[in-house]
């Protein structure tokens, strides 16, 4: 055993490329594989407690979209039902009441409020949807460019009222 050489004590190194390797190629791949999520909020406001009747006026609109599990109905708190809008077999028929809210903004131009009342157990997607068509949408801008136009933008949330 002549032939071994004696290490000094403390000239040994601690070997750490291995584990280097590992990180540079452990973080790209991590980060390459995280699920970033998207996250959209909805502004919305809760109807009136107290709602007086005797305060509005005949030509006051007051829209209220009722969201049902076979239809949507489009109307007014006062005036009554304006439409509505069976359901397609895929779900709800956005583009009519989007086209119907439309009619309602012509009436109405300087409207912004609306209410949807959704039955219980309506999928919260689909009250988006509803909601979506009711806020907004596109018209041509004398048939040659496409433009986004609000609709009825501050919209409320309340309960269907029960069916007779």
């Amino acid at each position: 055993m002549a032939g071994r050489r004696r290490l000094k004590k403390g000239s040994e190194a601690l070997e750490v490329s291995a584990f280097i390797n590992l990180i540079v190629v452990l973080v790209p791949f991590l980060l390459s594989t995280a699920v970033f999520s998207r996250m959209a909020v909805i502004d919305l406001t809760l109807p009136a407690k107290s709602s007086n009747y005797e305060n509005l006026k005949d030509n006051d609109l007051k829209l209220e979209v009722v969201v049902r599990h076979d239809k949507i109905e489009i109307g007014d708190k006062i005036g009554g039902l304006f439409w509505t809008v069976p359901n397609l077999p895929t779900g709800p028929d956005l583009v009519t009441v989007n086209a119907h809210m439309f009619q309602v903004k012509n009436d109405h131009k300087d409207v912004i409020t609306a209410s949807v009342l959704p039955e219980p157990n309506i999928p919260y997607e689909t009250v988006v949807q509803v909601m979506d068509a009711m806020r907004s949408g596109k018209s041509a801008n004398g048939g040659t460019t496409v433009v986004d136009v609000d609709l009825f933008p501050a919209i409320s949330i309340g309960d269907a009222p029960v069916r007779h």
